[in-house]
């Protein structure tokens, strides 16, 4: 067997009529016409596999390299339960239009409708532009016959939670909440891994080729949770050398972490791949084992295969403050 290491992976991106153009120069290449409103940063979706960049498995995708090595890369649990599946998917957003109104379904209806997983997300605002905007939730009760009436009459935006949004901001979108980046957003995605959406509104907006987007109300209408929550924001308070919870959920765990030092994370006990994303600042990846290292900037991310989940996190500049995103998978909440 290859001696495993942290893995950074080619990102795909996706040019989409509501993209902005951001993501190339947050990736060190110049800015261009193209509207690039996602870059997939690890993926397992068919079609749409990320391949490895760095070392000796350069060249393969992620879901070849799991094939290989599947408990060292993903758990011995995580494979019992997802195969060779990848069980999340990692995404940067850049929006200089806003997103179709839509929402994703359950894992119970997505395997019924599409024998697939369902989604459940996050957001984290990486930046955003002054008067920011973005839907989440409902603001108050509708019955399925107002939905589709205001689908029908274009008025659906009228009822959604909208939140001015700021860099920093974190959003926990459970599968069945309706929600919509506005324009101005730089946003990391964390989700299952799955491209299943229900688009319910568009804005009449034409696509590349000049026709409207396909749209799913019909399908919408039965996986939408119509309950009104007091408050869709993730509340949180940062910590300087010390994780912060910003989501957890069977899907995934996500911690943030502010460093002004060396930090150690021995995360064994999980039995679970790490993800690691730099939100600020440079950030090194120091497996201890190995003594294999990783250098990130923002908007970079890595893997730790779970065989070497014992790692330091090293900021570059101690002077100031490196945050850095850490994303699992708990095995107890299988349990």
């Amino acid at each position: 067997m290859e001696k495993l290491y942290p893995l950074i992976f080619e990102q795909k991106f996706q040019e989409i009529v509501w993209g902005g153009h951001r993501l190339k120069p947050l990736k060190g290449m110049p800015a261009d016409d193209q509207r690039i409103g996602e870059s997939w940063e690890v993926s397992s979706v068919p079609g749409m596999e990320t391949v490895v960049k760095n070392g000796p498995l350069a060249g393969k995708t992620l879901t070849q390299i799991i094939r290989e090595y599947p408990e060292q890369i993903m758990g011995q649990n995580l494979v019992n339960i997802f195969g060779g599946n990848f069980p999340i998917l990692v995404k940067i957003l850049d929006t200089d239009q806003p997103l179709s109104v839509q929402v994703h379904p359950s894992d119970s209806l997505a395997l019924m409708r599409h024998h697939t997983l369902g989604k459940t997300e996050m957001w984290y605002i990486l930046d955003a532009e002054p008067g920011a905007y973005l839907y989440s939730g409902l603001n108050q009760p509708i019955s399925k016959y107002e939905y589709t009436k205001r689908v029908e009459d274009g008025s659906i935006c009228d009822v959604l939670e909208k939140h001015l949004v700021k860099k920093g901001d974190v959003f926990f979108i459970p599968a069945g909440r309706i929600h919509a980046l506005g324009p101005g957003v730089t946003a990391i995605e964390i989700q299952e891994s799955s491209d299943i959406t229900y688009r319910i509104f568009d804005y009449h907006r034409p696509d590349f080729d000049g026709s409207e987007r396909d749209l799913q109300p019909e399908l919408a209408r039965d996986a939408i949770n119509y309950k009104v929550y007091d408050s869709y924001l993730t509340v949180y308070q940062e910590e300087t050398n010390e994780p912060v919870t910003l989501a957890e959920c069977p899907h995934f765990t996500a911690k943030l972490f502010k460093l002004t030092r060396s930090f150690h994370r021995r995360l064994f006990k999980y039995d679970s791949f790490i993800v690691y994303i730099c939100l600020d600042g440079i950030c090194r990846v120091d497996c201890i084992a190995s003594g294999d290292s990783v250098r990130l900037k923002k908007g970079e991310t890595c893997v730790i295969p779970a065989c070497i989940a014992d790692v330091n996190l090293v900021p570059d500049n101690m002077e100031k403050n490196t945050k850095v995103l850490e994303v699992f998978i708990d095995n107890k909440n299988f349990n």
